[in-house]
């Protein structure tokens, strides 16, 4: 290329992918390999960080960010007002739920024991927060041919205290029959409920980018994800990937052989410490949450269960007693 400026190589460079080869640059517009002017505006290039050396010959152009203005602007309330699960007979909802701030893009993490009120907590928060249209998807609901399962509307059917139908006599919330990809079917600034995210044996690891990748994905909404647990563990399949992208984790281990617990693991905004407090909860018609309690780690064994005698008799292997 005759007559080479500075100015006529950033233009070359600002045509070209984010990440190119310095020789095929030169080929590809005919550039004097003994340029200076080439070389000299690499190098600025570099220095003024508009260009990056990613490995010999290989470069990328450094994305253009401008500062954010924080002051002098007028911001619209991004408290989403969720509604949490709430007992049975006393209609309640989990004491914490005054306490715990949810905004508007937040990720809620269900994580828990196999057969201990996963799905119940999930379903009651479809119910509770119907008004929302919400959007419901998993491997819990859906038969292989995409039909509602027998025993996802004996569920509906239990939680009475619900109009699960429109005035038209349509539904009030989405079910999608997703089983993967989640992301992909999130309905924008929607409460999207994933029961449960299934992931093979030894890439549990990639619960972090699925959660990154739904929390992008919901907007203003709100997600509740279900997830497994191993009993006594303080965190989900995918350890300590599971709390990455989690705003508020709920954990649930069995409490005795007939009941649930739920302890909140991570709470990344609250008005009052709640993080590490526990509640027992029963389930009856397989999705009422009945007899919400808070409950602590038993004095006696230190949460144990046992004593040097056998089974602790205050809590009765429990670990934990009523508060």
């Amino acid at each position: 290329m005759d007559n080479l400026t500075s100015d006529k190589l950033k233009a070359l460079i600002e045509m070209e992918e984010e990440e190119f080869h310095i020789d095929q640059l030169r080929k590809k517009y005919s550039i004097d390999p003994e340029s200076s002017v080439f070389y000299m505006t690499i190098s600025r290039m570099i220095e003024g960080k508009v260009l990056k050396r990613l490995r010999r010959g290989y470069y990328r152009k450094i994305k253009k960010v401008l500062p954010v203005n924080v002051f002098g602007k007028e911001y619209k309330n991004d408290i989403f007002d969720i509604h949490f699960p709430r007992d049975y007979d006393s209609h309640l909802p989990f004491p914490f739920s005054e306490d715990v701030v949810i905004r508007c893009g937040d990720l809620i993490l269900i994580a828990g024991v196999s057969n201990y009120g996963k799905t119940a907590l999930a379903m009651n928060f479809l119910a509770e927060n119907i008004e929302y249209s919400p959007v419901l998807m998993g491997n819990e609901y859906t038969t292989q041919d995409g039909m509602p399962t027998p025993r996802f509307i004996n569920r509906l059917n239990a939680i009475n205290w619900v109009d699960w139908v429109n005035g038209d006599g349509g539904d009030r919330f989405q079910l999608l029959p997703v089983t993967a990809d989640y992301a992909e079917y999130v309905v924008k600034d929607k409460m999207n409920i994933v029961d449960w995210i299934n992931i093979e044996t030894g890439e549990h690891y990639m619960i972090n980018s699925i959660m990154n990748e739904i929390k992008r994905a919901v907007g203003d909404g709100v997600g509740v994800l279900v997830i497994q647990k191993a009993e006594g563990v303080e965190s989900g399949r995918g350890g300590q990937f599971t709390k990455d992208y989690a705003d508020l984790e709920l954990l649930i281990d069995p409490h005795g052989e007939s009941e649930s617990r739920l302890t909140i693991g991570k709470c990344k905004e609250s008005t009052k410490r709640v993080t590490g407090r526990s509640w027992a909860f029963g389930i009856g018609s397989g999705v009422r949450l009945i007899d919400i309690r808070e409950v602590v780690k038993c004095p006696n064994c230190h949460g144990r269960g046992y004593t040097k005698t056998g089974q602790c008799p205050d809590c009765w292997g429990k670990k934990y007693i009523d508060k």
